[in-house]
């Protein structure tokens, strides 16, 4: 039977790695694909896959974990959230990258598969939606207008389609492609029902498509998680959001305290159980999540609240305690 599991708060990152360690020595030997070396040193390649939003943060988890464990490779892959979990259920991967919850169907097809995992949430998000820089008209827009724009069959091609404020500008529209989490996530948002999109944009799993897309089209639009706005904020300008409440921009803080609606959404990591039996994987696990702070600051990400933070305390003691026992 799977375990699911929430959010967090970082334990002492020394006295963490020092008990993996000793975890690791005390283990002596390791499952297939991974190979333990003398007086405790982790070896072996640790493979992670899925969503492209949660892949800055695998990466700076890799990084930071890699450098105190240079005798082990993580490889993170970014084929979606979706594409990530068909790998994942298909037992191609340890480690699958999600920007949302594992579904039904996917449940499902991990269960025939024989694949157990853990839910564990390392960081929060807020999904950006970006126009050109040189967009000079538009600030804020209503979840009603975001609509109009975005949902199945819509023909809204001009920004004064939009508002009837805004100049005679050709709409052109750039976003995820259907496997991405982040397209779920803004679809079920934005038009009440998950998949349900126009498709007449240009779509593409690789975020930094649409940052080039829209940065390159004086009437752009796109979406995708706040991280690559930040990273591109030279090159784009965000646009605030407002539900009912008035117009919120995305920061740390209004994704934080839940104000920034509604485009906040958590960040996932799935391991597989049986990959939890390598003490290469379990180390690196109990860092990433140990460490979830300093990766979250690092990648650019919101970290978790207090109340994630202390739940994810007691999902990793009780973690700790299945896998050592």
């Amino acid at each position: 039977m799977s375990i699911r599991m929430s959010p967090s708060r970082p334990v002492a990152p020394m006295a963490l790695t020092a008990a993996l360690l000793l975890t690791a020595s005390a283990c002596g030997g390791s499952a297939s694909g991974s190979d333990a070396g003398v007086e405790g040193d982790l070896s072996g390649t640790i493979r992670v896959d899925g969503s492209s939003t949660v892949a800055p943060l695998s990466t700076a988890a890799a990084q930071l974990f890699q450098g105190e464990n240079p005798g082990v490779r993580v490889t993170v892959g970014t084929s979606g959230t979706g594409g990530g979990f068909e790998k994942f259920c298909a037992g191609e991967t340890d480690i699958s990258d999600a920007s949302r919850p594992i579904e039904d169907d996917e449940k499902a097809a991990c269960e025939k598969n024989g694949i157990q995992y853990e839910e564990l949430q390392i960081a929060n998000d807020g999904l950006s939606v970006v126009v050109n820089e040189d967009n000079d008209f538009a600030e804020c827009l209503t979840v009603e207008q975001l609509k109009k724009v975005w949902e199945p069959g819509s023909k809204v091609d001009n920004w004064n389609q939009v508002d009837a404020k805004f100049p005679d500008e050709e709409l052109e529209l750039f976003g995820p492609g259907t496997d991405s989490g982040t397209f779920d996530y803004f679809t079920e948002a934005i038009n009440g029902e998950e998949g349900a999109s126009r498709t007449d944009y240009s779509p593409s799993e690789d975020d930094n498509v649409t940052v080039q897309g829209v940065s390159g089209s004086k009437g752009g639009m796109g979406y995708f998680g706040l991280s690559y706005y930040e990273e591109n904020k030279d090159e784009l300008k965000v646009l605030k959001i407002n539900d009912g409440d008035g117009c919120v921009e995305p920061t740390a803080k209004t994704v934080q305290d839940g104000s920034y609606k509604p485009l906040s959404r958590p960040l996932f990591i799935y391991p597989k159980a049986s990959s939890l039996d390598r003490p290469e994987v379990e180390a690196f696990v109990e860092y990433y999540v140990g460490n979830n702070a300093e990766i979250a600051e690092k990648a650019q990400f919101v970290p978790l609240n207090k109340t994630q933070q202390a739940e994810l305390d007691k999902d990793l003691e009780r973690l700790q305690e299945q896998h050592s026992s």
